[in-house]
């Protein structure tokens, strides 16, 4: 198969400063807009489980190039979760805490609350966060340097007022 046009890269990103009156940021409601044009495509031409495992793939991919952009310096746990927390609201992204276990231990049980992709969306009959799961593993596996896989196991789509994630280790 051949490579696709779009090998990510932060080239692909651009040069932001060249929005002057617009500046670096957008309203959540265009972020969800492409988010769920994509994943109603996504589903209609290969399933939701297939879709939820690109949109999980693309979270991970993510995650791994959000690290290696922002994060990529070796820190002590502490240090690491507070710059982590520090970025992602300063980013919008959400708000991150840390509920329990360790790495030693094979996981984390952590949170974000007012994450960008459900935070005020109306209840639905499953979870709904896939990026952020792969999100999640790929800052964790980077920072790491062990396969994490994350799973949401509470939502706001769900009932539930933040959205819980397991983190395993390997």
């Amino acid at each position: 198969m051949a490579r696709e046009k779009y090998t990510f890269s932060w080239d692909l990103i651009g040069d932001i400063a060249a929005r002057e009156n617009l500046g670096p940021y957008t309203r959540v409601e265009v972020y969800r807009l492409m988010q769920f044009c994509m994943r109603d495509i996504l589903e209609h031409h290969f399933g939701a489980e297939k879709a939820d495992a690109l949109f999980r793939q693309a979270g991970y991919l993510a995650g791994e190039q959000f690290y290696l952009k922002f994060l990529n310096t070796r820190m002590e746990l502490t240090d690491f979760v507070n710059t982590l927390q520090g970025l992602l609201k300063e980013l919008g992204i959400g708000i991150l805490r840390i509920e329990g276990g360790d790495l030693a231990g094979g996981g984390l049980i952590l949170t974000v609350s007012e994450d960008l992709d459900c935070s005020g969306l109306p209840e639905l009959d499953h979870e709904f966060c896939a990026y952020d799961e792969g999100f999640i593993a790929g800052i964790l596996s980077t920072y790491t340097g062990k396969k994490v896989d994350a799973r949401e196991t509470d939502c706001w789509c769900t009932g539930d007022r933040t959205c819980r994630f397991s983190a395993k280790f390997a």
